[in-house]
């Protein structure tokens, strides 16, 4: 007769780390931040629990989204499809002729009299809630906001993954999901502008220290350019110096 031995206990798992709560959610009708396309998640406060920024109104600092809307809120969901059917309505209706109607012996034709359009330029500054700006900057917040300027990836790269191999072939290759990355790459590229956009408006720095600082946010588009492959449209791409990429 063998002695058998005692089954091995199975080792113990070792704890999940601890995973933040996800952002709370909102009805759709309540009128909290949380519901606006402005506000953005940021970090868990120990106190506070979520908190984050809002793209128009920087200097209000990290706040929950439970805080109430102010005069520039931009729902979240329908809203953005509404503006969007909207608009492309608009740019579908037909222009009226507005020309006078002459009768002549020989018939009746339409003379299209020249309309004065005042050209504004998109390079006027703007004054908004204290914040300097360009009509142009300003307008790109507002259609970024309503969903109708989204900058998209480029096709081929729709649903792909990017795999970062190690040198050691015992250790495990980490996936990332292309659309995750260009996600962080546009963030950061709008990070750039508003702090470029913050220079050029800041009243205490002279022109010499505005142009030294405008070199080094030149340097780091240069630096990004690398992810331009991402993009689909060339008005999106990262513009370094020349022979700086």
């Amino acid at each position: 007769m063998t002695d058998e031995l005692p089954p091995e206990s199975p080792e113990p798992a070792a704890p999940a780390p601890d995973e933040p709560p996800k952002p709370p959610t909102f009805p759709p009708g309540e009128k909290v931040c949380g519901n606006c396309k402005l506000w953005r998640a940021h970090s868990v406060d120990p106190v506070k629990g979520w908190v984050g920024s809002c793209r128009m109104q920087e200097s209000r600092g990290l706040f929950p989204p439970s805080a109430p809307i102010c005069n520039v809120f931009a729902p979240r969901g329908e809203a953005a499809a509404a503006l969007k059917v909207e608009a492309k309505e608009q740019r579908a209706k037909p222009l009226k002729n507005i020309g006078p109607v002459i009768r002549a012996s020989t018939g009746t034709r339409v003379v299209s009299s020249p309309t004065a359009v005042p050209r504004v330029d998109p390079n006027t500054p703007i004054d908004f809630e204290g914040d300097t700006m360009t009509r142009q900057e300003l307008m790109e917040l507002f259609l970024e906001a309503s969903g109708l300027a989204d900058v998209p990836l480029a096709q081929k790269w729709e649903g792909g993954t990017l795999r970062l191999v190690p040198a050691n072939p015992e250790l495990q290759p980490k996936d990332i999901p292309i659309d995750a990355l260009f996600h962080k790459v546009v963030m950061l590229r709008d990070r750039l502008r508003t702090m470029e956009q913050k220079i050029n408006a800041h009243a205490k720095l002279t022109d010499a220290e505005k142009v030294e600082l405008q070199q080094y946010l030149t340097r780091c588009y240069g630096s990004l350019t690398t992810f331009n492959v991402l993009f689909r449209d060339k008005n999106d791409y990262f513009v370094g110096q020349k022979g700086d990429e």
